[in-house]
């Protein structure tokens, strides 16, 4: 799954007409270049949730025959963050655990890893796969901690969440669809019962939630692409 239904309210005024995923680095839509990174790692059977300008995001992807992959689409009325989203995608997603990440999100990292993670999620067991990185000038104090394989809420060196992670559907059971639901309320607790696993990511990551960071990830994969 991918989460494309934010208004992108610190990217305006671009985001006033055109959706977050649709702003281009290198001339290619943030979307496009996460669904190829996903296509890349054989994840070829897509949701999407639109909201805000969400038309503008089915008229340029289609169905995804011409990306290689299949996409549907969740319809969000209004923006219902990001556990209601996923919980609202849950019919389309099915019963076995699935991945999401976030439409904003510009890096390297290969999916497979996730994609092999998301195999040991259960119902009963691990409910949880994050995956984190270090801490960004614009987020310094991290989100969570990682001890070996375990992610924790609290204490030890803290790093921040990517936006890309693997769930099982469990972890959403309270959550009624329709409903406005953050997934930290949904994490923590499952952290604190050790059902979340996590990996801590070294390459390119950087969360495009700003136009000076847009900018910035422009110019680094010009630079690369010479």
């Amino acid at each position: 799954m991918i989460l494309a239904a934010g208004r992108g309210e610190r990217m305006r005024p671009l985001t006033d007409h055109t959706p977050k995923p649709l702003l281009k680095i290198n001339d290619k839509p943030l979307i496009l270049l996460i669904i190829n990174s996903l296509r890349e790692a054989g994840i070829k059977d897509l949701v999407i949730n639109l909201a805000h300008l969400g038309a503008q995001i089915e008229a340029a992807l289609g169905d995804g025959a011409a990306l290689g992959v299949r996409i549907r689409y969740s319809h969000e009325a209004e923006a219902l963050e990001t556990a209601g989203g996923i919980t609202q995608a849950l019919p389309l997603l099915g019963s076995e655990p699935f991945l999401v990440v976030n439409g904003d999100v510009c890096s390297d990292y290969d999916f497979s890893a996730v994609k092999q993670a998301a195999t040991g999620l259960s119902a009963t067991g691990r409910l949880a796969h994050l995956v984190l990185v270090p801490n960004p000038p614009q987020h310094p104090r991290g989100d969570f901690a990682l001890d070996r394989d375990r992610v924790l809420a609290d204490g030890g060196e803290r790093h921040t969440f990517s936006g890309i992670g693997a769930y099982h559907p469990a972890l959403f059971a309270g959550v009624a669809a329709g409903s406005k639901a953050r997934l930290a309320d949904l994490l923590r607790p499952a952290m604190h019962e050790g059902r979340v696993s996590g990996e801590l990511f070294g390459g390119i990551w950087q969360d495009i939630g700003t136009p000076q960071r847009l900018a910035e990830a422009d110019r680094a994969a010009r630079a690369a692409a010479r």
